[in-house]
């Protein structure tokens, strides 16, 4: 029984851990999301990826079992017991995730927020994800240069608890006004199969003959968009749709969806547990790196997005792994010193 699983098992905080506590075991990086949702699959082969180039003890991807905030810390606790000293995390919440992860900060582990942030102050490194304002702009950028002025667009998007979700719908609705469009309907928390099934289908047998353009800022809610536009089999609204679900990437090849916004989660998992080791072996962040600010923190790293249309949805895995090469060649330059 290691340092750590005695801690816990005497029903004490992490935070009792000290910093030295890990410093001789070889890294093991857990890659956590909030719940189960295809977006993050990617981390998985990430990691495995990650600990084979980088000599890692292991990248592991571990999935609490609902998106329930109290089952992702449970997880955490555990997998600190099981020995990882590594952890990139997918906040559940982005302020009530800050505790826990200050908690394992305190024992001596990284800590980052990967595809969504946590909200400042916390000891998390950084967080890396999407830029997923800039995404929703550009991809709703992308859905207007398609549509006339005066155009009616619905926007379906992802879960309100998700601290990307307001984001999206902010830009959405910038991106809009500034190309002389209406946001008609916004219909959010349906990034799961039954409630976007159920929405997506109802709102556009109400209106369909009332839109003209859809954007979509989250999964599943892509997915179901691209297979209702398919069954009403008429191409004349316009979509653009979001990620790389083989549903949607066949709608962009058939004509039904004109093109998707394509995040990166697997660099976000292969550089976080790249940057990992490296802080584990002694080095810092620079102190000027050059970080982004958002809405939740003030140290954001952009993972990258790119549209793709039908000319360029057949090459997407290499569109990914392009922006995953830049912003890996120059992350330690840029942002470590070591």
């Amino acid at each position: 029984m290691n340092t750590a699983q005695r801690v816990l098992a005497a029903g004490l905080s992490l935070a009792l851990l000290p910093s030295a506590t890990l410093a001789d075991e070889s890294t093991r990086v857990a890659l956590v999301p909030g719940g189960p949702h295809p977006y993050f699959a990617a981390w998985e082969q990430a990691g495995a990826d990650a600990a084979k180039d980088f000599g890692l003890g292991s990248a592991d991807y571990r999935v609490p079992q609902k998106w329930e905030l109290g089952l992702q810390n449970q997880m955490l606790e555990s997998l600190v017991t099981q020995g990882y000293n590594a952890f990139l995390v997918f906040p559940g919440d982005p302020v009530g995730t800050v505790a826990i992860a200050n908690e394992l900060a305190e024992t001596g582990a990284p800590v980052m927020a990967l595809a969504g942030c946590l909200k400042d102050p916390s000891e998390a490194v950084f967080c890396m994800g999407t830029d997923t304002g800039n995404s929703a702009y550009l991809g709703t950028k992308e859905l207007l240069k398609q549509l006339g002025d005066g155009a009616k667009i619905v926007h379906f998007t992802g879960f309100l608890v998700d601290p990307n979700t307001q984001l999206r719908i902010d830009a959405v609705a910038k991106a809009a006004a500034e190309g002389g469009a209406e946001v008609i309907q916004v219909i959010a928390d349906i990034d799961a199969p039954e409630p976007a099934e159920e929405k997506i289908n109802a709102y556009l047998a109400a209106h369909v003959d009332e839109v003209d353009g859809i954007v979509t800022t989250a999964w599943v809610p892509a997915v179901v968009a691209s297979n209702a536009l398919r069954k009403i089999g008429d191409k004349r609204i316009v979509m653009v749709g979001i990620d790389h679900d083989e549903v949607v990437i066949q709608a962009i090849k058939d004509g039904f969806v004109h093109g998707t916004m394509l995040q990166n989660p697997y660099g976000q998992g292969y550089i976080g547990s790249f940057v990992a080791d490296r802080l584990r072996s002694g080095c810092t962040v620079k102190a000027d790196a050059p970080f982004k600010s958002n809405a939740l923190t003030d140290k954001f790293i952009d993972s990258g997005t790119v549209f793709a249309g039908a000319n360029d949805v057949d090459n997407y895995v290499g569109s990914m792994q392009s922006i995953t090469k830049v912003l890996f060649d120059e992350f330690e330059s840029t942002y470590l010193d070591c």
